[in-house]
């Protein structure tokens, strides 16, 4: 049951109905302490309507309300504070919990709708470092968002497997590169190459014009450049692949940059034909001035595309093949411009899903407070960082649980599971600062935390032995056991914020106070006393143990029975 909505209604009813429920809805807060009551409405908003002080109006209609759902109603000032029926609540919500169990907080907002989201998208012949973290874990989580939201997520792998890195590359193995050191470890030595480039063309600008003529040929076909690029894709995709498998992250296509190759020429033809391109000192470009932004440069002088004309491309592919009803792009922050600058031209083209373009950004992700650079050679690979998670998470298991059969499993699912917890619990337009032993706590706001509180429910679950958690009537009170079935009751709404905002940290944060509430009742609590209130409580454990579990998988995190 919205509680929220019975309060709206009973206001609205109280005041005849001269300011609508759903105007009043939209006011109700929560109080900052239970000593307010569970909900509170602010009377302010009736001032106007009712010509009287809102201090007399709250105490109108604290004396008029009188309903079984609220244990109490009273005027405080202006407020009118309602305190909810503990026992009668806790059974609905438990009850709710464990009939839905992992499609509690399930809707059909997303009526089934297509949702295209670019994200991940590592370089070729680049290794995918803790700078790819972001995109990838947090258009994965945004994916299961959308779908427990009624939406089908399409995660698109934009690979950039297409540019003019591909002839600096190319550049660099023909002079300095060999095909053993490739063949024997080919990200280090492309990276190696590339990073080389940069550094020699700082004294060589003669280098950057041999790179762009090596990736001309490559785009008219060149068999050389072609044979050079599939060679370094395929090596590059080898290893990209173990770290999606780490992570946990698969996605529905990996058409790169690449595969569009051969649709840029409609692209260009489709802007002249609708009078958009324009030339502009010897390139092509669509004036956006009407927008005010820069013109959109869609050719180089020398006719070679941009990242926009693939982009556009993209876009076009994915309306006709998908007929989305958004496309998300989880791209940082710092292509915010350049993203106004793709909707505004996909618009003066007219393509259908183009309103629903929404760029996703998120902040930089520093490590120990150094920015990466694979151009300088500054790179912190995701891949090893994630394999030192899960030893050190395999370290400290052996320490506190010795005897758990299952440790090397359980280390990997809490040391991943750290590192894309640690990523997802802060709001994503924030610039974090990733330090991995902070992240592979057991205390404090990390995965770890929310992990060990579902374990710990899952083991007094376990001691308690096979049960009918459904049966009876779940009535129970005390403040602390009232605090998780308030966050159990709002985890429906929770879902739909993280949706509406595609932000994954509200489903983090969400978990943490969870996990927080449970281990205080946890902790106060003689859960597995045999008495009237044992079902009850049990039932509560479970249901704590079930909506920990989904909230971890929501953010792509696993829930291990046993830590």
């Amino acid at each position: 049951m919205d509680y929220k909505q019975l309060v709206a209604d009973v206001v609205a009813d109280a005041v005849d109905n001269q300011v609508s429920s759903s105007d009043i809805y939209a006011k109700i807060e929560t109080p900052k302490t239970a000593q307010n009551g569970d909900l509170a409405f602010p009377a302010f908003m009736l001032a106007k309507a009712m010509h009287q002080n809102p201090k007399i109006i709250a105490e109108q209609i604290a004396s008029e309300i009188n309903t079984d759902a609220f244990a109490q109603v009273k005027a405080v000032g202006p407020y009118v504070n309602f305190f909810l029926n503990q026992g009668q609540v806790s059974a609905q919500v438990l009850e709710t919990v464990l009939t839905e169990k992992d499609h509690y907080g399930d809707n059909h907002d997303g009526d089934n709708g297509v949702v295209t989201i670019d994200m991940s998208s590592p370089n070729i012949a680049k290794p995918m470092s803790m700078g790819h973290l972001r995109s990838t874990v947090i258009g994965n989580s945004i994916a299961k968002i959308l779908t427990k939201n009624g939406y089908r997520p399409i995660k698109d792998n934009h690979l950039g497997d297409w540019g003019t890195q591909f002839g600096k590359l190319i550049t660099a193995y023909l002079k300095w590169g060999n095909e053993e050191d490739v063949k024997r470890d080919p990200i280090h030595y492309l990276v190696k190459y590339y990073v080389e480039f940069h550094q020699r063309d700082e004294q060589d600008p003669a280098l950057d014009e041999e790179a762009r003529e090596w990736f001309k040929k490559l785009e008219d076909g060149d068999p050389e450049a072609v044979k050079l690029w599939k060679w370094f894709r395929d090596v590059s995709l080898k290893a990209f692949n173990q770290t999606y498998k780490k992570l946990g992250v698969d996605f529905d296509t990996y058409n790169g940059e690449s595969f569009y190759n051969d649709k840029l020429q409609d692209v260009v033809d489709t802007l002249k034909k609708d009078g958009l391109l324009e030339k502009s000192q010897g390139a092509s470009v669509v004036d956006l001035s009407d927008q005010d932004l820069n013109p959109a440069l869609i050719l180089k002088t020398d006719g070679a595309s941009l990242y926009v004309t693939r982009d556009i491309a993209t876009a076009i592919y994915r309306d006709e093949t998908y007929h989305p009803v958004m496309n998300l792009y989880v791209v940082g922050s710092e292509q915010t411009y350049y993203f106004k600058q793709l909707k505004a031209v996909l618009q003066k083209m007219g393509l259908q899903s183009a309103a629903g373009l929404h760029h996703v950004p998120f902040g930089l992700i520093t490590v120990n407070g150094k920015k990466l650079s694979t151009r300088h050679g500054n790179i912190v690979l995701l891949n090893e960082v994630l394999d030192e998670s899960v030893k050190m998470a395999a370290q400290q298991i052996k320490e506190k649980n010795p005897t758990l059969s299952n440790q090397q499993q359980v280390a990997e699912e809490v040391g991943v599971g750290a590192v894309i917890f640690g990523d997802l619990k802060n709001s994503r337009i924030d610039s974090i600062d990733f330090n991995l032993q902070d992240q592979l706590k057991f205390e404090g706001e990390t995965g770890p935390y929310v992990q060990y509180a579902h374990a710990r429910a899952e083991s007094v679950l376990a001691k308690a032995g096979k049960r009918d958690y459904q049966a009876g009537n779940h009535q129970l009170t005390g403040d602390e056991a009232w605090e998780i079935v308030k966050l159990l009751q709002s985890f429906p709404a929770v879902v739909k914020k993280a949706n509406a905002e595609f932000e994954p940290s509200v489903i983090a944060k969400y978990s943490l106070r969870l996990a927080k509430a449970f281990n205080k009742y946890y902790a106060h609590t003689k859960i597995l006393t045999d008495d009237e209130q044992l079902d009850a409580r049990l039932a509560l454990v479970k249901s704590v143990s079930i909506i920990l579990k989904e909230s971890l998988r929501l953010l792509g995190v696993q829930a291990p029975d046993e830590m």
